[in-house]
């Protein structure tokens, strides 16, 4: 693992069945970095994000975090390590209110005082006040953006170091998508929180990320920063010219 890396992944294989689903992938991110995984559906985005928690478990290949081994460790230490997930298809839990789902994230590890609950609480409402407006009410009745807003700020509610986002934009409004990446990159600026931000829409991703890859079939086949990924025409046709904007 390189020095500077907070998460470095080397060598992953992960397979569903007899599916193999990563085939040896290499991805580092350094602390304080926004990082865009893009690639188009079924490339092995969501199972690489998915692999940090094992599941589906590695195997083969080494998942770092600062420095530890967690390629094995079950699903619940990783949360504890502060790495925290807000999943593809938002996953709120649509019975309890917006502040029963806000306080299932503080729950999700150990040794958050009631100040640091009421100061991350403070902090969610801040960056996205609709959820303020709607504390009361039960997820599963909220928007689609608001659902999204929802799934980032119980995320957030850990105090991760880690933020890992899976199709944040994915069927939102365009000015909603907005919001989001937004939102994301008011959090790495003014809290220098890490984030690995995985995306269809790459125009966005890699206008907001510092550096980024490109999986195709479960290979990390190109890695930049997000300006020099842009500006590279196998990108622009692949993912932009052609594609989802």
């Amino acid at each position: 693992m390189s020095a500077a890396s907070l998460l470095s992944i080397r060598g992953l294989h992960a397979a569903y069945g007899n599916i193999e689903a990563l085939k040896g992938v290499d991805l580092d991110i350094a602390p304080g970095e926004i990082v865009a995984l893009i690639g188009s559906n079924g490339a092995g985005k969501s199972t690489l994000m998915m692999s940090v928690f094992g599941k589906p478990r590695a195997k083969s290949g080494v998942i770092e975090f600062d420095g530890c081994n967690i390629t094995q460790i079950p699903t619940h230490f990783v949360a504890r390590l502060r790495i925290a997930q807000s999943p593809e298809g938002r996953r709120v839990f649509p019975r309890m209110s917006v502040a029963e789902n806000l306080q299932m994230g503080a729950d999700a590890v150990e040794g958050n005082t009631p100040a640091e609950r009421a100061a991350s609480l403070d902090r969610v409402l801040a960056l996205f006040p609709r959820l303020k407006e709607r504390l009361t009410q039960r997820g599963g009745t909220l928007s689609g953006g608001e659902q999204q807003m929802l799934a980032i700020g119980r995320a957030l509610m850990s105090r991760p170091r880690l933020l890992m986002l899976d199709e944040p934009s994915l069927g939102l409004a365009p000015l909603i998508a907005r919001q989001i990446f937004d939102a994301i990159r008011t959090l790495n600026k003014q809290d220098g929180l890490t984030v690995l931000i995985v995306e269809q829409n790459a125009n966005h991703a890699l206008k907001l990320a510092h550096r980024g890859y490109v999986m195709v079939n479960g290979l990390i086949t190109m890695s930049g920063t997000g300006a020099e990924l842009l500006a590279r025409p196998e990108i622009r046709a692949a993912y932009l010219e052609g594609g989802r904007h």
